[in-house]
């Protein structure tokens, strides 16, 4: 009955007497969710204690009201993969008792840690795109029931105290005012008990309300109260602060404990309100979608499956999405069957808005500080990306409309891949797949796999009337199994990709099938660099692309073996970012393996191990920020305390350069996302749209790469249009411009890829797959590795 009940409250059909019935007699409710974070391990057990409290309490005045007044969720552990890759570690170090010191191996665990799920991804990141099982369940029950206090709690450093709401600036402009105004509420609950218990705190510090993907953001878009807790992490049993202080567990616990029962004791003083809070969400939302913008149009032109996930994820989100069952015309544009409609008149417009818009504002106060501590060299306040458009990230073209779209529509699912087709079943020649889509890419892995002989065509063709895009994939008949139509058949379904059969091998323009611009891709053999010293999101991320998104295996080695590695059964290596760089001579060590046809991808950072050494295999340099002055002559020595030449200093900007470090780096950049312009007619590039949204953070430039050295497949675009999302410095954005983001260049017979950054952050840079998986799966047909 809850259920219903609370679906009805957030229905803006349900009446107003109705509404209000539903109100007086509805319990409140909230929802704790505990350890996202695997090795922060004191919420699960917290959570254990508040579920034994407020079951097993008697004559408990506050447990009582929560129990009369609330319905209390709680989700012990978010993150069972990393609790127990962490616990599985700390069990490992555990000796006669337990070691305060954090340099202790109880303090230090091994790679990957257990921060992350099995695929190595930060859960708490992962809300706005559902990448990972984990979250999309989560979501689903969040929407069964709809909660209205959300709350996840986590661990921070040990030298801390405790932080809970509200939360710091910046806040998401689409949150509406009463969910901000109702943190104070909590906050405020959670300070009275602290200060009973003697327990330190803070608050509007650190942690923002800006970013949606976390877990303590997206609930506030279906219309809860949401909020992230944290606590000092002891990372064990107990640990030895800075001040001198024993920090343990015990500690811990009990003071997510309290913030549990505090949390669930205010939701129920604050029942009445909470709940007509969240039915004027619903309404507001409402009325806010019918003025201004009223539809977003996400055209299925260009990659179709790119739009069909699009739009299931939305609709996984409780977004209501209809789908084009015939084209239709709308503000100007023509749409083609497949394209989708949402309209923003419905509960959901905040969080359509947050997650379709091209551009999420920060306040410009806010903003303002920034430039000032970055004038001083003081680190900005934030805290992740300050771009995440779906839209954008899918390389998907959406337009807003400011009228209602009229046409056929039917409503959209939640699945992500819908069946693909193939055309001419029997066809007697060879079964033609158009590259340039996700589902082609999926279709390529799982023919590959399935030992079809698959060649691709490297430029455009022409065959019986039909226009072919570089890279289609041609399954010629001759030499494929009999069955080739029936299997090919089966894998269009599932891959989501449009297969054609053809009985005519004759182009009418373009290279033939048996051109030398037509190359047979062989099933590649992929091996990833895993473990120390590579990062594990990086890591984790580029297998989880390739593995799950497209289903294609890749074999993991520990980075200290590639050295020695024997790589000869191996077409491909992937080299993900590091925090550190490869050991071992490992630029020398795959020189020869390089030169004899195997495939280097080096992804952000990792470029270093391809760049570097004494005899680099790709020539490519970073920049030093265009604003650093020359080293210093003579007395620039840093052992030489000798006077120097005098200056005349006349203003703040002269200032300024004095103090300036020479060789010094841009600025670190949080996390935008930016244009980059591809060239067309490399094989890496076949399919490919012809401008791409990368998401760039950090402070790497690269110099650009003469072509008597290699090619530069994808650049950066100009200053003007670069920055198509997100705040980016300016001196970045001018320095930045035309600067490489995919280089290749060819060693012996072998080939190196780089990326000049990471193309599968949080795996949410769908409409960078198809560039991607070109590298991984197209690659040995373009190499002379001898078989």
């Amino acid at each position: 009955q809850f259920e219903t009940d609370m679906k009805r409250l957030a229905d803006p059909a349900t009446g107003t007497e109705t509404a209000e019935a539903l109100i007086s007699r509805l319990p409140a409710s909230v929802w704790l969710a505990y350890s996202v974070h695997g090795n922060e391990i004191s919420p699960t057990d917290a959570a254990m204690m508040t579920a034994y409290h407020l079951l097993a309490a008697q004559e408990d005045p506050v447990v009582d009201q929560i129990l009369a007044e609330t319905i209390v969720w709680l989700t012990p552990v978010q993150n069972p993969d990393g609790r127990e890759r962490f616990l599985f570690a700390f069990d490992q170090t555990l000796g006669l008792e337990p070691d305060t010191d954090r340099q202790s191996a109880q303090h230090d665990e091994p790679w990957p840690g257990g921060r992350t799920n099995h695929y190595l991804f930060d859960l708490n990141r992962d809300w706005l795109a559902l990448t990972q099982p984990e979250t999309r369940g989560h979501v689903a029950a969040l929407r069964r029931w709809l909660p209205l206090v959300f709350v996840d709690l986590h661990e921070m450093g040990p030298d801390s105290t405790y932080y809970f709401a509200p939360e710091a600036v910046p806040y998401n402009p689409h949150l509406a005012s009463d969910q901000r105004a109702n943190l104070a509420l909590f906050g405020r609950n959670n300070a009275r008990w602290f200060d009973r218990f003697g327990i330190h705190y803070f608050t509007r510090e650190v942690f923002d309300a800006f970013y949606p993907g976390y877990g303590a953001s997206w609930p506030a878009y279906f219309g809860a109260v949401a909020m992230t807790y944290e606590q000092a992490s002891v990372g064990g049993l107990a640990i030895r602060r800075r001040n001198g202080t024993t920090l343990t567990y015990a500690d811990s616990v009990r003071n997510h404990f309290v913030t549990s029962v505090s949390t669930a004791q205010a939701t129920a003083i604050h029942r009445e309100k909470l709940l007509r809070d969240f039915r004027r969400y619903q309404l507001s939302a409402v009325a806010e979608g019918e003025r201004g913008i009223r539809e977003y149009l996400i055209s299925s032109a260009g990659d179709a499956s790119a739009a069909d996930k699009l739009a299931g994820v939305l609709t996984q989100q409780g977004v209501k999405v209809r789908r084009a069952v015939e084209p239709f015309s709308a503000c100007g544009e023509d749409y083609p069957v497949g394209s989708y409609a949402v309209s923003l008149a419905q509960p959901a417009k905040r969080l359509i808005r947050t997650l379709l818009d091209p551009q999420v504002n920060m306040d410009p106060g806010f903003l303002e500080e920034q430039e000032r501590r970055r004038s001083k060299d003081l680190r900005d306040q934030i805290y992740d990306v300050t771009s995440w458009s779906l839209p954008l990230m899918y390389n998907v073209t959406t337009r807003s409309c400011q009228r209602a779209v009229k046409g056929s529509f039917e409503p959209a699912g939640p699945e992500w891949v819908r069946p693909g087709t193939l055309e001419n079943a029997g066809a007697s020649v060879a079964y033609l797949a158009p590259w340039g889509s996700r589902a082609a890419v999926r279709l390529l892995a799982a023919a590959l796999r399935d030992g079809i002989r698959v060649r691709g065509s490297d430029q455009p063709f022409t065959q019986s009337g039909t226009r072919y895009p570089a890279g289609t994939l041609i399954m010629p008949v001759a030499g494929n199994p009999v069955d080739l139509g029936a299997r090919l058949a089966t894998m269009a379904r599932r891959s989501g990709a449009s297969v054609i059969g053809v009985s005519d091998s004759w182009v009418d323009e373009g290279p033939n099938f048996g051109s030398g611009n037509v190359t047979d891709l062989p099933a590649p053999r992929v091996a990833l660099a895993w473990d120390e010293p590579t990062r594990s999101y990086s890591a984790g991320a580029a297998r989880f692309v390739i593995e799950r998104q497209f289903g294609y295996p890749v074999t993991p080695i520990r980075s200290d073996r590639l050295p020695r590695a024997d790589l000869s059964g191996y077409d491909v290596l992937i080299l993900p970012e590091t925090y550190a760089p490869y050991g071992g001579g490992l630029n020398e060590a795959l020189e020869e393996w390089v030169r004899d046809g195997g495939t280097v991808i080096a992804l952000g950072n990792a470029l270093d191990a391809v760049t570097q050494g004494k005899k680099p295999l790709l020539p490519l340099s970073r920049e030093y920020d265009h604003r650093s002055p020359l080293p210093a002559g003579g007395n620039g020595n840093e052992e030489n305390l000798s006077p120097v030449p005098g200056t005349m200093l006349t203003d703040d900007r002269a200032y300024q350069a004095a103090i300036a470090a020479p060789e010094q780096s841009p600025d670190f950049v949080p996390g935008v996302l930016l244009s980059a312009q591809v060239e067309s007619e490399h094989w890496l590039a076949a399919g490919v749209a012809p401008t791409l949204n990368v998401l760039l953070r950090g402070n790497r430039i690269y110099a650009p790469l003469r072509r008597d050295q290699g090619t530069t497949v994808a650049r950066f675009g100009d200053p003007d249009s670069l920055l198509v999302s997100g705040y980016l410095w300016q001196e970045n954005r001018e320095q930045l411009a035309y600067k490489p983001f995919v280089v290749t260049s060819r060693v012996g017979r072998g080939l190196v890829i780089g990326f000049t950054a990471d193309p599968n952050v949080r795996a949410y840079l769908d409409g960078l797959n198809v560039l991607f998986m070109n590298a991984v799966l197209r690659s040995a047909g373009h190499s002379a590795r001898l078989r």
